[in-house]
């Protein structure tokens, strides 16, 4: 018997989806025997909206060759099945002719920067509440598009490089006049984001830190389109605030020293484990990375440390220095990205070159004043 639970694999799904754009909407519906959706459609990555019941039909067979596509008549479509089954896999699905009003969106923002400022000072809330709160002041919304629309802004904010919500993943396929409205918000309420990152900053470094499973991959993060530049006051520019912390800087260096012994430890090398040298603290910065450390095999490991109390995908700032360093050094220098500080440190490791893991924008230049004759 065919079960929507067995279909698994979004992979399927995205083949689905090339097959409807390569045989146009009319004939794949006939292929597979469905009619035009009449509530739900699935948002793809380019987006364009696919019928979502006959495209979880067909990404079945993908899957499933032997046993084939689902019929219409194998499955419900709605919200509770063939909804929920597409954002189970990672997909988004929007309520036909589901047009957000300016009012609409204007209240999911400050619902949003209402969560943020409460988490920030680590006062409890419940996102559910809000939502349904939310819901009530909105027309004919499932608690789905409510919980996209604030995964939306927080690509927006990620985007932006201003703090965002741990809870909300962010999620592409933006509507325009939502970008629009963060951007106003952002700027108008810059006081408030102020006082979010002052909050984040705050933080007491455990007695006795925990390293086990510590170490996780880097995240994968959202292929946003370049867009222009929201202007922020300085003390609202997150990355920049952490770089000039020194104390959220030496605290994230100190936990590393001490994963390093961890993990040198671990390995059956406490002779190495004594040897590292936390060279940020016993000459000052300057050398293009922070810590010297080493291999199991004892070749050295140079550690670059940059440390945030948000989010893995924060953004952070890096100087030239360092960017050279990284080519100097190559495969033996690491950037270990410490996140979520103030919470649970986490980090990942970015090993090389600087260039070949994120992409590096100017940020600031060094002036001097031109000679008399040159003007």
């Amino acid at each position: 018997m065919a079960s929507l639970s067995d279909l698994t694999d979004p992979a399927a799904v995205r083949q689905a989806i090339a097959e409807f754009d390569q045989l146009g909407r009319s004939a794949f519906l006939s292929r597979y025997g469905f009619a035009r959706s009449r509530e739900y459609m699935l948002l793809g990555p380019s987006g364009n909206l696919y019928d979502s019941k006959a495209i979880v039909g067909a990404a079945f067979g993908v899957q499933h060759p032997t046993r084939g596509p689902l019929t219409s008549g194998d499955f419900v479509g709605g919200e509770a099945t063939v909804e929920r089954k597409l954002r189970d896999l990672g997909f988004d699905v929007v309520r036909v002719g589901e047009s957000w009003s300016r009012d609409e969106v204007e209240l999911a923002v400050a619902d949003y920067f209402a969560m943020l400022s409460l988490e920030a000072a680590g006062m409890p809330f419940n996102k559910s509440e809000h939502n349904d709160e939310l819901r009530g002041q909105l027309r004919n919304r499932s608690k789905a598009s409510i919980e996209l629309k604030h995964q939306n802004i927080s690509a927006i904010l990620e985007e932006l490089g201003v703090p965002r919500i741990r809870g909300y993943k962010p999620r592409s396929n933006v509507q325009e006049l939502l970008r629009e409205i963060v951007h106003t918000a952002v700027v108008a309420r810059q006081g408030e984001l102020e006082k979010v990152i002052d909050d984040l900053e705050h933080f007491h470094p455990a007695a006795s830190p925990s390293y086990v499973a510590a170490l996780v991959d880097p995240p994968d993060v959202l292929d946003m389109p370049p867009r222009a530049r929201v202007r922020l006051a300085r003390k609202c520019d997150y990355a920049a605030r952490d770089e000039c912390n020194r104390t959220l800087g030496r605290a994230g260096e100190e936990w590393v020293v001490g994963f390093e012994r961890f993990r040198l430890v671990g390995g059956g090398r406490q002779d190495l484990a004594e040897r590292i040298d936390w060279v940020a603290d016993r000459i000052g910065d300057g050398m293009g990375y922070d810590v010297r450390s080493f291999e199991l095999e004892d070749a050295l490991r140079y550690i670059e440390v940059k440390t945030t109390s948000g989010p893995a995908t924060t953004q952070f700032l890096v100087s030239e220095n360092e960017v050279e360093c990284s080519k100097e050094l190559g495969d033996a220098f690491c950037l270990y990205r410490v996140f979520d500080f103030r919470e649970s440190p986490r980090l990942f490791i970015l090993r090389g070159e600087l260039d070949r893991h994120v992409s590096l924008s100017p940020t600031n230049f060094r002036a001097r004043l031109r000679s008399a004759r040159a003007t």
